[in-house]
């Protein structure tokens, strides 16, 4: 078997035995980043003299026996949206084209913690406002299943870099899908945690009540050892949780008698494409066999989740994106006559149209005169959305749909009409909305060969129960 060919915690095991070394592995996934980049773009920066000095010194500490844990030694991507000290983080902006933090995200820490070797930024939609990857400032990502196709968005490019064998799994993050849908296009796994189990710290905010840093792999083995790896209480976070449950590889189970599974009638109506649905139902059938029950129910509000979404997220990131003005990092305007004509200038040429419509949104939501209106009725939708899947869970261990309406479109299609970009988000969006947990794991192809993603959702702090589900229908080999 070939190095790239390997899981995470293959990979991990063959290093630990001695077969393999990290400097090996390290250059096995430079090479194919080297072959890959020229069509499928997936990273912004890649540090080869950094990761190949990365890996020398984890090689060390595990012929020391300081390194022992399953992903010592294994190179992973980071989405350019969390900060890495000395190494250019862009957010795929023009905004920040030169921006070096002077500090690293606390996920990224606790991945280097356990060993992994970083080998470089992913590319992304610009600030993480699309679902295409193809907003970002430095050229579109493609998909490695289908080059005419988008990766999804925004985690595209580390989601792409995983299904390319550009690296052995990634860090990405999702504000209302945006590991989960990629994943789904690109055929991989993904898994957006219960809000608070992953620090937030050293993640560049798009809407801070609804971002989560999460893991991206080949298999859900590997998704569930990274999210452990990453997950801890953080003090730099207010959001963070401290949770004594993190032991998610153990949720590695075989196994899913009597447990009981909802699928919203909702997310099988109009405008689900009949391929999707039909793989989505075939996946919930094998689940039935394997001994779990299996019903249909009514989650209510599903249609109102993305005007509540977009209203919220657009709100936040009207406040979270006027830090970048031109004064203390990123572009600054060359030509401009005093401050207020620098910070125009600088924004007019550092953002890309999808954010500035965003940006544009959420200023007219939060003005006078219309924060009751949107805003504040927003917050409320929010609030009955989560009562609706508090409801649902107080029935059912796991919620089970697709994530996206359709398998990925074709390069240029969506951003020819945003609208039709957000209603792609409909199945995804709620999760974030309520604060919850869910996980993308592949569960057929479409008739063009384009993968199709089962989405599997839990109760706040019920990650273990959605793993086991996913796990259980991974082993039955009916998704790849």
């Amino acid at each position: 078997m070939s190095i790239l060919n390997m899981t995470a915690l293959e990979l991990g095991r063959k290093i630990k035995s001695g077969d393999i070394t990290a400097p090996e592995a390290a250059r096995a996934v430079l090479e194919q980043i080297k072959t890959q980049e020229p069509v499928i773009h997936a990273y912004v920066t890649v540090d080869q003299e950094g990761a190949l000095e990365r890996a020398a010194g984890v090689q060390e500490k595990i012929r020391r026996g300081e390194l022992t844990g399953p992903l010592a030694g294994v190179p992973v991507a980071v989405k350019d949206n969390l900060c890495t000290k000395g190494l250019l983080t862009t957010c795929s902006s023009n905004i920040l084209y030169n921006f070096v933090p002077a500090y690293t995200a606390q996920a990224v820490l606790n991945l280097e913690d356990a060993g992994a070797v970083v080998v470089g930024k992913t590319n992304m939609d610009e600030f993480a406002m699309g679902s295409t990857t193809e907003t970002s400032a430095f050229g579109v990502t493609r998909n490695p299943r289908n080059p005419d196709h988008v990766p999804g968005g925004s985690s595209g490019g580390s989601c792409a870099a995983v299904a390319a064998e550009e690296c052995f799994c990634a860090l990405g993050s999702d504000t209302g899908g945006s590991i989960r849908q990629p994943g789904s296009y690109c055929g991989v796994t993904g898994i957006k945690p219960t809000y608070g189990t992953v620090s937030r710290y050293g993640l560049i905010a798009y809407g801070s009540s609804l971002d989560q840093v999460g893991p991206i792999a080949k298999d859900v083995s590997d998704c569930a050892a990274l999210l452990e790896a990453i997950a801890s209480y953080d003090r730099k976070d207010s959001t963070s949780i401290p949770r004594k449950d993190l032991d998610f590889t153990g949720a590695l189970v075989d196994d899913v008698r009597g447990m009981k599974i909802g699928i919203p009638r909702d997310y099988l109506g109009e405008g689900l494409d009949d391929e999707v649905r039909a793989a989505v139902l075939k996946a919930a059938q094998v689940l039935k066999d394997r001994g779990a029950v299996v019903e249909e129910f009514d989650l209510s509000l599903a249609e109102y989740a993305i005007p509540a979404y977009y209203v919220i997220a657009s709100a936040e990131a009207s406040s979270n994106l006027s830090r970048f003005d031109g004064v203390k990092y990123g572009l600054r305007a060359e030509e401009y006559e005093g401050l207020h004509q620098m910070y125009k200038k600088s924004r007019s040429q550092g953002f890309g149209p999808e954010v500035k419509r965003r940006i544009m949104l959420g200023s007219f939501v939060l003005s006078s005169g219309y924060y009751d209106a949107y805003y504040l009725k927003a917050l409320r939708t929010k609030a009955l959305i989560k009562k609706a899947f508090d409801k649902a869970f107080a029935d059912y261990d796991v919620i089970l749909g697709p994530v996206a309406p359709t398998t990925a479109p074709k390069l240029g299609e969506s951003l020819q009409d945003p609208l039709k970009m957000y209603l792609g988000d409909i199945y995804t969006v709620s999760v974030n909305l309520a604060g919850i947990p869910a996980m993308t794991v592949p569960c057929g192809q479409d008739s063009k060969g384009l993968p199709i993603g089962l989405q599997l959702m839990g109760d706040c702090f019920q990650e273990k129960k959605i793993i086991r589900a996913a796990y259980t229908f991974e082993q039955t080999g009916e998704g790849r």
